[in-house]
């Protein structure tokens, strides 16, 4: 079996796994936001987003970045000289920062300290989005 495929194939599923995860918990959070008064549905939406938080996308997460390395690693760290992987691995970077953010946000909800409206989460939900057509075009077509 090639190393190479199966750790490309490994990579896949962690960042579809980890892009599910970025993509809803922002949508629990606008619900959250729109359900503050009613005590028992903020209770179920702590649960719902700690557990997506740390059993999938947390994980997923890191498996995205240990698979990511190790492709680099199977290709040669010299590729890192190509222009292409190095806005790719910015812009991974990015959206490493954006995950850390919603855990922030989290945080701030179990607290019941959350001062963002449903509209932020909305808009702010466009990120990783946005982030993921740029990765995909980047690596597809290896523009630089």
């Amino acid at each position: 079996m090639n190393i190479y495929l199966t750790l490309k194939a490994l990579h896949l599923v962690a960042v579809i796994s980890w892009m599910a995860g970025l993509l809803y918990l922002p949508r629990i959070f606008v619900y959250h936001v729109e359900n503050k008064d009613s005590l028992e549905t903020c209770e179920i939406f702590k649960v719902m987003e700690r557990k997506l938080y740390n059993y999938i996308m947390m994980p997923a997460m890191i498996l995205s970045w240990i698979f990511g390395l190790l492709l680099i690693g199977s290709i040669g760290f010299d590729q890192m000289a190509n222009k292409w992987l190095q806005i790719k691995l910015f812009l991974v970077i990015v959206l490493t920062a954006y995950h850390f953010f919603l855990g922030v946000c989290l945080k701030k909800f179990n607290l019941d300290l959350n001062t963002y409206s449903s509209r932020f989460y909305r808009i702010f939900n466009e990120v990783p989005t946005i982030l993921l057509i740029l990765i995909v075009f980047i690596v597809v077509f290896k523009p630089i």
